[in-house]
């Protein structure tokens, strides 16, 4: 039993390098900035338009958050982006990364209390919710820790259930002959052009880029166990299937195309940073790194 439990707590909180966070850091908060600069900029103007349309989602109810309004959605345009901007340096990783947090998730709730919801932000906002549990770590921390593993497991999970749970909806809503449907057909007639219009006249290849996608989906939580090689084979066909939708039918899946790279090893990136740093500063970063009163060479035995 004792096997058992060291194996199921391994699983969950596996020990990665800490220096993982510190990366994902990089990426993560200062995306936040570029979402809401780029992509989900409906809640200012939601402030500006007749509370009727207001349908808040469920999470909105329980934290009991308020009707967006001008002066409210601005206030927190600006939070949000402070708070971003501070938790990508690293500085106030717990302090700046929960404001950030609780203000994104306001922000994406009431860009979605008005009809569509987007699930391509889950793993993001899952993300959000983690990393502030690690506290502060740098970049070149790489020994390895539990606290880091979870947060990180974390968001490869929510990655993984964006996709087998998208695989398991089309199976709900369309039956298991998904695969062999026509909504690829419709996608690309409605939302395509150029290249997207040739290969609406392709069925049969339309049926093989379905199953191999819907498959891929249902296969997903393969990533939590595949190492190596075959992992990033996995993360390359997402990667590539992402491009090509976007390319095919202007649909980006962005926030969770960023979360994949909970499963690529970003402590190696310390590495080829201090690979790539002049002389110089490699060592005026060794001096910073030696205690105070440690001399530049070791001292003779005696």
């Amino acid at each position: 039993m004792r096997h058992i439990g060291r194996a199921v707590g391994n699983f969950w909180a596996p020990l990665v390098p800490a220096a993982r966070v510190a990366w994902l850091r990089r990426v993560i908060y200062p995306f936040v900035i570029v979402d809401v600069l780029v992509f989900v900029r409906d809640p200012i103007p939601h402030g500006d338009v007749p509370t009727a349309l207001y349908r808040p989602l469920l999470v909105r109810q329980l934290l009991h958050l308020p009707e967006p309004s001008p002066v409210y959605v601005r206030v927190l345009f600006g939070v949000l982006l402070l708070s971003a901007l501070v938790a990508a340096t690293g500085r106030l990783p717990r302090a700046a990364g929960w404001v950030c947090t609780l203000a994104m998730l306001d922000w994406l709730s009431n860009g979605m209390s008005y009809g569509k919801v987007d699930h391509d932000h889950f793993a993001l906002v899952v993300a959000l919710f983690v990393l502030p549990t690690v506290g502060r770590v740098r970049t070149r921390d790489r020994e390895p820790d539990a606290a880091a593993g979870w947060a990180v497991r974390m968001v490869q999970f929510a990655v993984v259930a964006c996709y087998c749970l998208a695989a398991w909806a089309k199976v709900r809503q369309s039956g298991w002959g998904w695969a062999s449907g026509s909504t690829l057909t419709w996608a690309l007639t409605r939302r395509g052009k150029g290249l997207a219009e040739i290969l609406a006249g392709q069925p049969t290849l339309i049926h093989v880029m379905q199953w191999v996608s819907w498959t891929a989906e249902f296969c997903s939580p393969l990533m939590l166990w595949l190492r190596g090689r075959p992992l990033y084979a996995y993360l390359l066909f997402w990667g590539l299937f992402h491009l090509s939708t976007y390319l095919l039918l202007t649909i980006h899946f962005l926030p969770l195309v960023v979360c994949l790279l909970a499963f690529v090893p970003l402590e190696r990136l310390g590495d080829a940073d201090r690979t790539l740093r002049p002389a110089w500063a490699r060592r005026r970063r060794g001096a910073d790194a030696r205690p105070r009163g440690a001399s530049a060479t070791p001292s003779s035995a005696r």
